[in-house]
């Protein structure tokens, strides 16, 4: 990943929106890495592949959950419990 000091970044925003229109560029100032610019696809592409890794984890763990017995009436009787 190309890398920048903020200040540079700064002085030179154009070149570095183009750059990052290819790979992300990480972003850093006084030596400590602070961000990451990247392209709105890049961006939408990461965003989503979290959203589903996340989706497929809850989908594992609700049949994981059901495999163990775990009803919906089950469920709600755990989370009316309040002692």
């Amino acid at each position: 990943m190309k890398r920048i000091a903020a200040k540079e970044a700064k002085n030179r925003f154009g070149t570095l929106l183009d750059a990052a229109q290819g790979a992300p560029v990480c972003i850093s100032k006084n030596g400590r890495e602070v961000g990451v610019m990247m392209s709105m696809p890049h961006y939408e592409r990461l965003c989503g592949a979290a959203w589903e890794r996340l989706t497929a984890t809850m989908d594992a763990l609700g049949e994981e959950a059901s495999a163990n017995g775990l009803t919906e009436a089950r469920l709600e009787a755990l989370l009316a419990d309040e002692s």
